[in-house]
């Protein structure tokens, strides 16, 4: 009986199919791994994180302390774009490299482009496009024709880094692409360095003609007279849904044009309050199609107005520079009515928010009223509030604010403060 208990463990183990593929050693990425003393509070911070988005935020903010993970604690998905780009190794062998590639090449050229995995590749190209625009579009030209559409959807997209006059031509010749989606994408990157986009008729079919449609001209001022433009309230559900398609398939530019106007003027004379829908639709088209100083102006505007504007402002994050990001969050931070927008933010660094800026505005005492008050949902919120806060902040902020909210009455193991109490830790790893 013994014998045969062991029998299907040892003398009988299935012989292995012939499907299965010998894979390559996990690939060792270019920082050190994560001390093991400091492994407990990554993974109470892991566990914590509600979603893969907000575990990619834990681990940037390892990253940004000069550490990777260990890959028993997080591993990015194959097909993770938002990790950060250190884990790009670990990301294509997710999703089957099995040769060695020179995945790890240092430089990117039109002979090595095969050496590279699609990850390695991405975060290569945008390096170029930072340092050597000119260099990476020639590569994403000659090498991006040949491969298949969803792939020279994701180079083309890579072009907004670093975007510039010199790349008109070959974003032109985009619109003889066999795919539509890639049309779209260059059409919409034409936009943002002034091209008109939708070059209709300008009869009543042109799309651009029926959103301004929707679209109040008037004038203020007694002395010096100026244009307004105001959003028209929808009379009906129809009407709604066409005016929401129209501001997202029409270009900034095209608009403007409409009116006469430069886009900062016409952001500049836009009334917002009026109609909040409209106000979010304006933003996601700048957004989408709005040349690079519209942009930034929108983004001063929207955060000098503050409260709910400023939160409008987080839907240009993907095309501001940090500083203004910083500006836009600290607004949120001093308001501290909308602090769940913080989890909006795309594209936030790391591990710079001062305890200055924490202490100058609101946030700080409604963190210690929510914690110390009965109220269960708003104590829930809090903590949400303090896990985005543990990503932003520097170490000695970090270290400040459990200390805060701990004499306020939150309990010193609540799990809403591991990634606080990670970052504290990093406190000898300043953030790159």
């Amino acid at each position: 009986m013994a014998i045969a208990a062991q029998a299907l463990n040892v003398a009988l183990r299935p012989a292995a199919p012939k499907l299965l593929k010998r894979r390559l050693s996990l690939p060792v990425l270019a920082l050190p791994m994560l001390p093991e003393r400091l492994r407990p509070l990554l993974r109470a911070a892991l566990k914590y994180a509600a979603d893969a988005r907000l575990k990619t935020r834990v681990a940037a903010l390892v990253a940004s302390r000069g550490f990777v993970l260990h890959p028993m604690d997080w591993m990015p998905a194959a097909t993770d774009q938002e990790s950060p780009d250190i884990y790009a190794p670990w990301v294509d062998w997710q999703a089957g490299a099995d040769s060695e590639k020179k995945s790890r090449n240092e430089y990117l050229t039109a002979e090595t482009w095969d050496d590279f995995y699609p990850a390695a590749r991405r975060s290569a190209l945008v390096d170029l496009r930072r340092s050597a625009p000119a260099l990476a579009r020639t590569l994403i030209e000659t090498k991006g024709a040949s491969e298949p559409a969803e792939v020279r959807l994701a180079l083309i997209e890579l072009m907004r880094f670093g975007l510039g006059a010199d790349d008109l031509p070959f974003l032109k010749s985009l619109s003889a692409d066999r795919s539509a989606k890639v049309r779209e994408m260059a059409s919409r990157l034409l936009a943002r360095l002034g091209e008109r986009g939708n070059a209709a008729s300008g009869g009543s079919e042109d799309p651009t003609v029926e959103l301004a449609a929707f679209v109040e001209e008037g004038k203020s001022g007694f002395i010096r007279r100026r244009s307004t433009y105001a959003p028209i309230k929808p009379k009906s559900q129809a009407q709604q849904a066409r005016r929401a398609d129209l501001f997202a398939s029409c270009y900034f530019g095209d608009l403007v044009a409409h009116f006469g106007k430069t886009e900062a003027d016409f952001i500049g004379a836009w009334q917002f309050g009026v109609d909040d829908g409209a106000d979010l639709f304006l933003v996601r088209m700048v957004a989408a199609s709005g040349g690079d100083a519209a942009v930034a102006s929108l983004a001063d505007l929207l955060a000098a107005a503050g409260g709910r504007l400023a939160i409008l402002g987080l839907q240009l994050a993907a095309r501001l520079d940090s500083g203004r990001k910083r500006v836009l969050i600290r607004q949120i931070l001093n308001d501290a009515q909308n602090l769940a927008a913080l989890n909006m933010v795309e594209g936030a660094e790391a591990g710079w928010l001062e305890w200055s800026d924490l202490a100058k505005g609101k946030t700080l005492s409604a963190l210690r009223s929510a914690v110390s008050g009965d109220n269960d949902v708003t104590r829930r919120n809090a903590e949400q509030y303090l896990e985005a806060i543990g990503f932003l902040a520097t170490a000695a902020t970090a270290e400040k604010l459990i200390g805060e909210v701990v004499a306020a009455g939150l309990p010193p193991a609540s799990p809403s403060l591991s990634l606080l109490r990670l970052n504290a830790a990093l406190a000898g790893n300043p953030t790159r």
